[in-house]
């Protein structure tokens, strides 16, 4: 009896290391990819919805402000970084190889697009019942920084924390325009 009992702990015991084994791989690449595009998609409906608040589209609610500006800030810088691991980009995915070759500049984008998102969502905190005026965007306040003299103030480095919520929500998007089309393929 005794016998049996060696070879079937060893057999329990060779399996369980297995199972460790298999769940601490690297997860496949189509789950990486899958995680990415939900991702994306649950960044671009919270936007979509601020957006329709500020456009007058949809009814303003401050806990729905709240509610995508805290999603938009869960999937930006170290979350959207995440979903970006070296050797993970091309088919089937949208996102580029160049993005593995220019780390450096892609990186820059998230965390800038992080720290936009996270003063966006400290904003919505304090969200009063109604759109302000200090919410929104205003004049002297250019989208891009640019100007037709060609002049370019310095708003891409301003603290976002300074910026109406409105103003942020427009350099979020702005960011991730200039991502998509320099790191996502087109359809």
């Amino acid at each position: 009896m005794r016998a049996g009992i060696a070879p079937g702990a060893a057999t329990l015991a060779l399996a369980g290391w297995m199972v460790l084994c298999s769940s601490m791989a690297p997860a496949s690449s189509d789950a990486i990819v899958a995680t990415r595009q939900a991702s994306m998609k649950a960044m671009a409906a919270a936007a979509r919805i601020i957006a329709e608040m500020f456009d007058g589209k949809r009814e303003y609610d401050a806990g729905g402000f709240k509610a995508a500006a805290d999603a938009l800030s869960a999937h930006t810088s170290p979350a959207l970084l995440a979903e970006f691991p070296v050797g993970t980009m091309g088919a089937p995915s949208g996102a580029r190889v160049e993005i593995d070759q220019a780390r450096p500049e892609f990186e820059a984008l998230a965390r800038h697009i992080g720290k936009l998102a996270s003063a966006l969502a400290a904003k919505a905190d304090k969200a009063p019942a109604e759109i302000s005026d200090d919410m929104r965007m205003g004049a002297g306040l250019p989208m891009d920084g640019g100007s037709l003299l060609g002049k370019r103030p310095d708003t891409a480095q301003a603290d976002p924390a300074k910026l109406p919520a409105e103003h942020l929500l427009h350099l979020i998007l702005q960011d991730c325009s200039a991502c998509h089309s320099k790191f996502r393929q087109k359809k």
